[in-house]
């Protein structure tokens, strides 16, 4: 009896001694990983920075924007009224952003609960800033933005100067005509099209009706464009890149192209394409909602099985957001970017006339493809193969390319789609 007892007594004393090593052991296990736990990631750093002052200065720029400024610009956000925030970071290939200043933007917006807020970080160019709103446009802050990289007295101002300009410009609420005001010497048509009008030979759908879209397409980027451009931009002492190409494409497209890995974009294309099935099959909106859905589910398929190159594969994506516009049946939903579908969907719609043409088209794109045609930069553009080298896919003739002909949707009426195009036999045609 005695010896059970002592057993007993010792095995109570063994098991509290366990679960008081084991409870150490949890408390040093939760106190060596809170470090890493409590660890911030970049932008809810930048957003729990903006909840506190409306203006956050990454510290690698405070000499660029030092407190005192940054008091300034405080002030004069202030007294604006309106939810304006600056956030200061810089923006390279490869960071948190991937040096894009619309991620900054979302991300911190996002991080920051969402609701009408204006975003203003640096821009993509040198000298540049830019502007994220939302709502979109309702205090045009975008234009205001661009506006400053083209005001004369703003060349050489410093950054604080250029951000209180764009502020003031948000708030007085006419970004848009302050924009057409200073970039009205590069807006003046010039060559043979300076006796044409605008907009000639357009219709409502954004097709040119004079003559066949391949021409226009071919002739959008020639030497007349880029001699033009050079001219204007130079005198605005803008940065010109590539010149010796018939297309000044940006470096940092080669750098992509590079980088490009095909066998990656076919299997994330695949993926998407599985995703909108499953999306449309599932879905419970209007009957032929699903069914427009359903048809650019089975023309993504069948580009996909039949790609050749990247090319086809940002078709495929094209379709797959055709697809997916279909489902959320939302009456102004817009294609991918029409210069490079793979810069995602297109923020708005833009007359684009090549200088030197009459005909103007109406085409989608995303916002630094829209900065870069309004400053006359040429944007990035997605490249085909023509000849062995390198071109704008919209330069490849239309009976070759059903891409070049619909400029991945931007040229299309609602009734006249991209699924439309493959059912009926125009990709496979292309495909000789």
């Amino acid at each position: 009896m005695y010896g059970s007892t002592s057993v007993s007594t010792d095995l109570r004393r063994r098991l509290r001694t366990a679960a008081a090593v084991a409870t150490s052991s949890v408390a040093l296990l939760l106190c060596a990983a809170s470090p890493g736990m409590a660890a911030e990631s970049p932008g809810q750093k930048i957003a729990g920075a903006l909840r506190k002052s409306p203006v956050y200065v990454d510290p690698s720029l405070s000499s660029a924007v030092g407190p005192a400024q940054q008091r300034e610009l405080i002030d004069r956000i202030r007294r604006t009224g309106l939810p304006i925030r600056v956030a200061l970071v810089p923006l390279v290939e490869g960071d948190s952003w991937g040096g894009d200043p619309r991620q900054l933007a979302e991300v911190v917006h996002d991080r920051m609960g969402g609701g009408p807020s204006i975003l203003l970080t640096l821009g993509t160019y040198h000298d540049d800033i830019a502007a994220r709103e939302w709502p979109a446009d309702a205090h045009q802050a975008q234009s205001a933005a661009a506006t400053v990289f083209h005001q004369d007295d703003m060349h050489g101002a410093g950054l604080p100067k250029r951000l209180a300009r764009a502020i003031d410009i948000i708030k007085a609420g006419d970004g848009d005509k302050e924009y057409e005001k200073a970039t009205a010497d590069l807006n003046s048509p010039t060559g043979s099209a300076a006796s044409g009008t605008s907009g000639a030979g357009t219709t409502g759908s954004g097709k040119a009706s004079d003559s066949p879209l391949g021409r226009i397409l071919a002739l959008a980027v020639g030497p007349v464009l880029l001699l033009a451009a050079a001219g204007l931009l130079l005198r605005r002492r803008a940065r010109l890149r590539d010149l010796s190409t018939p297309f000044a494409l940006p470096r940092s497209v080669f750098a992509a192209a590079r980088r490009a890995d095909e066998a990656g974009l076919r299997d994330r294309a695949a993926e998407e394409v599985i995703r909108l099935g499953e999306e449309a099959h599932a879905a419970q909106g209007a009957a032929t909602s699903v069914e427009r859905a359903l048809d650019a589910y089975a023309a993504a398929g069948t580009v996909l099985d039949q790609a050749r190159g990247i090319p086809d594969l940002a078709g495929v994506f094209a379709l797959v957001a055709e697809g997916r516009a279909a489902l959320s049946q939302a009456p102004d939903a817009l294609p991918l970017c029409f210069f490079h579908p793979l810069h995602g969907p297109a923020a708005r719609r833009i007359p684009w006339r090549p200088l030197g043409r009459r005909e103007q088209l109406r085409v989608a794109a995303c916002d630094p493809c829209i900065r870069a045609v309004r400053s006359r930069r040429a944007p990035e553009v997605l490249t085909d193969h023509r000849d062995g080298r390198p071109v704008p896919y919209f330069e490849v003739p239309a009976d070759d390319s059903l891409w070049a002909v619909t400029g991945y949707g931007s040229l299309l009426t609602e009734e006249d789609t991209l699924a439309a195009r493959v059912q009926r036999g125009d990709f496979t045609r292309t495909l000789g």
